[in-house]
């Protein structure tokens, strides 16, 4: 009976006809662009900067739509290959887990001994020697450094090991690559889901340093959830490009680790954003999406705001990665047939 069931929910997802996802597709973006241009924010700093904020979100919907009308068959079948794979997925991404730290003593507490040690370094060093405290309550921030810290460096964490391993997900499964009656498409997702059993402990550990300075679990915290699975959704969407083009160029992964050092450093993560007093340097700063996750782990934490009440770097964030989703699905399935033949 499960199998029927299973079957029937493949076979309706498999059989959406193309017109019916192109109208539905479309409808949603002229919805949300009719929006985005009704809102009317009363926290804008001018009305220059949110009629900016308002065309770069309804340019890049109109991108998105040009290419989910020209390629739909090609970005359709990703989903549909993700959803026939769940129950694989799921087994593939344990097994994937399990083995990374096969053989050692301590397993995968190796995974947690860096990052703990990188945030203690990083508050002995900025809070303890250097005192920032007067400098970060000078730019906004009134709670402790070490939970400022903490908060900005776990999603960031999360965020690099994705990026890493997404990355690498067809080199290091080359052997299934090779394998005609493969569906290689599900490796990128595994290799995330995997690291995502490290970023609920390092949830954990957060939310047991906010209750330490008084920050007790609140229902304002089940927005590490929401935020969570944003950056999932970014880091899958670019692993799909990544992950194929790393194949034919292997100096990418190299580049995207110099990326990742850098980025570490433009992603208000050691500093707090509102130090900057210019609205524009700002609203440029907030192009990264990182910058949305980031301040979206901190406002969970301490803040007082939900996701929804940032509507416009909401719409972005949403706007921007299903734009990087349709174009990483492209460049997979058109690269996928000298896959085997590269490696």
């Amino acid at each position: 009976m499960k199998n029927n069931k299973e079957k029937s929910g493949v076979s309706r997802l498999k059989n959406i006809p193309r017109p019916l996802g192109i109208a539905v597709f479309y409808i949603v973006c002229l919805l949300l662009a009719i929006t985005i241009l009704t809102h009317s924010n009363p926290l804008a700093p001018d009305q220059h900067t949110e009629a900016l904020k308002k065309y770069c979100a309804c340019a890049l919907l109109a991108l998105a739509c040009i290419i989910f009308g020209i390629y739909y068959d090609r970005i359709f079948i990703i989903p549909r290959e993700l959803f026939q794979s769940r129950e694989l997925i799921w087994k593939l991404a344990k097994n994937d887990f399990k083995k990374r730290y096969a053989g050692s003593y301590l397993g995968f507490v190796w995974a947690l001994i860096q990052p703990v040690v990188t945030v203690v370094m990083y508050w002995i060093v900025f809070d303890v020697i250097f005192n920032t405290r007067s400098e970060m309550v000078a730019s906004g921030v009134e709670v402790p450094y070490v939970l400022f810290l903490t908060a900005g460096l776990v999603p960031w964490f999360y965020f690099s090991e994705m990026i890493t391993n997404g990355t690498n997900a067809l080199l290091e499964y080359s052997y299934l690559v090779k394998k005609v009656v493969f569906n290689i498409s599900i490796l990128p997702i595994i290799k995330l889901i995997a690291a995502t059993f490290i970023h609920i402990f390092f949830v954990v550990i957060l939310l047991v340093v906010a209750a330490i300075y008084g920050y007790f679990p609140t229902i304002n915290m089940l927005q590490l959830i929401y935020y969570s699975f944003c950056a999932f959704v970014l880091v899958l969407a670019a692993s799909y490009c990544t992950c194929a083009i790393v194949v034919f160029f292997r100096d990418l992964a190299q580049i995207i680790n110099i990326a990742l050092q850098v980025g570490m450093w433009a992603t208000p993560i050691l500093w707090n954003i509102d130090m900057f007093h210019d609205d524009k340097v700002i609203t440029l700063l907030k192009l990264n999406p990182l910058v949305y996750i980031v301040n979206g782990y901190r406002e969970a934490i301490y803040g007082n705001n939900w996701f929804f009440d940032h509507f416009y770097s909401s719409t972005y964030f949403w706007i921007f990665t299903v734009t990087l989703f349709c174009v990483g699905t492209l460049i997979f399935k058109r690269l996928k047939v000298h896959f085997a033949d590269v490696m």
